[in-house]
């Protein structure tokens, strides 16, 4: 069992940044392979980014490569995501997942592919 929780959403200007965190407790956290996904209103989750157990791997949707990083502390629990040059079309709730088990690859941009997922947190980007 994985338990997520994030935190750091908020309300910023265009071009601004902010750091998403997502604190998970139970001990799979850190053999789990992790992801940000968002979603708007009237619109499926998508893909954001995801990260390997060990954090050597990262892969990102075109839509935010090189401006969000995908990061992870294991002996903490938290995974995080820093989003820089915030633009108003990044304005969604953002969920933390978790997906046990060390495989990775394309799989992991999709939502079925995971088995545990945070309640969210709302990013807001004003232009």
């Amino acid at each position: 069992q994985v338990q997520l929780v994030e935190s750091g959403g908020g309300l910023v200007q265009a071009g601004g940044s902010l750091r998403l965190s997502c604190a998970a407790s139970g001990r799979a956290f850190s053999s789990s392979a992790m992801a940000w996904f968002r979603q708007t209103p009237g619109k499926g989750r998508e893909f954001v980014a995801a990260i390997s157990v060990s954090g050597s791997r990262s892969d990102y949707a075109d839509s935010v490569k090189g401006r969000y990083t995908i990061s992870r502390e294991n002996a903490k629990n938290v995974v995080y995501l820093q989003m820089n040059s915030l633009e108003p079309e990044d304005t969604a709730v953002y969920y933390c997942a978790a997906k046990p088990g060390s495989a990775y690859g394309l799989t992991l941009r999709l939502v079925r592919a995971y088995d545990y997922w945070g309640q969210g947190t709302q990013v807001t980007v004003s232009s």
